[in-house]
């Protein structure tokens, strides 16, 4: 019994060191570059600077709205992996898709990306509602960190690789960079496949299969859902901290998601912009530990607030004052620090306000308030770059603009915590 539920551990942690590689070695690595030199090469950078943004908030926008009825599914009884692997099923074979589309395709690699995102977006409820199943009560925190070093790990790894083989093509028989970076869309797709196997293999549902129809439990879901808000409404902290976590972790998302396209747009080598991107992943691991630390003696609140402050800095100053590739690449390790603590303690101040006997439903509602947090943030870069370039302002300093107006979403997610750390006092108080 015991090696049967270690062997669903490590096969449920194994999904995240499978999946990881999308989003780092395509979302955050290869597809903003490719995208901007390969299919949209005949354009101004800001054009397509705006165009992925506009597809990144689709993707962001689709994922929203179907997430509670996908949630609604996954209740019905034994049905998670099955969804789990359909979905990843469709976001890897929509990133294989990439590899055939030809130079000057833009619309259909963004087409191609937006499924892939979808896809992957999608298998996470899934997989994050596993946890459950692999994992008690007490050991849920523990497990859930190791999930979450296992990705930094993975994709970490695999993305050396795969700069690797883009700033050296040659050693692995490929003609030039444009082919290294299509193998590595298909290196990805392939890592996410072969890595989820285990998962499908060896993890067990708990309970009893449910007979009902799936229009039945989508309609079960949605009032469970309107309930639960009804009582987050009613918790001034509880609502005040998702109204923060949705703008700050808006503008965390935008920067993985926008951060290479910037870096693209003002002139900067593509092989440093990978660089940092491995930069970010190893720093971001250990400073969630370091943040951790810190908050035992400082709280979550104090910690999320510093990690905040960290990143309205890179947005006012370093966005706008960098000039070189090494500036680029302590931006990046910046970040990581940042990006490592913020997403560690969001979860553990959340859970500390929640009924422990309604985890799972208040964390499936985080959940959907985390999909919602990938709209803004690529919409307002995207925007506020095209309209600067529209208004005369050059290309380069356009896109500096673009993303500096982050910046906003930092502000403005930073004030709504601190109202909500207040509100959580009194309560205690």
């Amino acid at each position: 019994m015991i090696n049967r539920e270690r062997r669903a551990l490590v096969s449920w942690w194994m999904y995240d060191w499978a999946n990881s590689a999308f989003i780092l070695t395509v979302v955050a690595g290869f597809f903003p570059v490719f995208f901007k030199t390969y299919w949209s090469a005949s354009v101004d950078p800001t054009v397509s600077t705006a165009r992925l943004g506009l597809g990144n908030a689709i993707a962001g926008g689709v994922v929203a709205i179907i997430s509670p009825l996908l949630g609604a599914v996954a209740d019905i009884g034994r049905a998670k992996k099955r969804l789990l692997g359909s979905f990843m099923l469709l976001g890897a074979i929509s990133t294989v898709g990439l590899f055939f589309i030809p130079q000057g395709g833009w619309i259909g690699a963004l087409c191609f990306f937006l499924v892939a995102s979808v896809g992957f977006n999608s298998a996470n409820i899934f997989y994050d509602s596993l946890l459950v199943d692999v994992a008690s009560a007490e050991r849920m925190d523990w497990v859930s960190s190791v999930g979450y070093a296992t990705g930094y790990l993975g994709c970490g790894l695999l993305f050396a690789f795969n700069v690797l083989m883009v700033t050296a093509p040659e050693r692995f028989a490929l003609p030039g960079q444009a082919e290294a970076i299509r193998v590595s869309f298909l290196v990805a797709a392939l890592w996410w496949l072969l890595f989820s196997v285990p998962l499908l293999l060896f993890v067990h549902e708990r309970g009893e299969a449910e007979r009902g129809s799936i229009v039945k439990a989508i309609r079960g879901s949605v009032g469970s859902v309107m309930a639960t808000l009804r009582v987050i409404l009613r918790n001034r902290a509880l609502s005040l901290f998702l109204v923060a976590y949705w703008l700050y972790i808006d503008g965390v998302h935008t920067f993985v998601l926008m951060a290479v396209d910037f870096g693209m747009a003002i002139g900067l080598e593509s092989s440093s912009l990978m660089v940092a991107l491995l930069v970010v992943q190893f720093v971001a691991f250990p400073s969630a530990l370091l943040f951790g630390i810190a908050a035992k003696r400082l709280s979550a609140a104090v910690m999320i607030l510093a990690g905040i402050m960290i990143y309205i800095c890179v947005c006012v100053f370093g966005v706008m004052f960098l000039r070189t590739s090494l500036d680029y690449i302590i931006l990046a390790g910046i970040t990581g620090v940042a990006q490592g603590g913020i997403q560690a303690l969001s979860r553990s101040w959340f859970g500390r306000l929640i009924p422990v006997e309604s985890s799972a439903e208040y964390f499936g509602f985080f959940n959907i308030v985390n999909r919602f947090a990938v709209i803004a943030g690529p919409a307002v870069v995207g925007s506020v770059a095209f309209f600067s370039k529209r208004a005369g302002v050059e290309s380069v300093w356009a896109s500096r603009l673009g993303m500096s107006s982050v910046s906003l979403l930092f502000v403005c997610g930073g004030i709504f915590l601190f109202a909500a750390e207040q509100s959580r006092k009194r309560q205690l108080a």
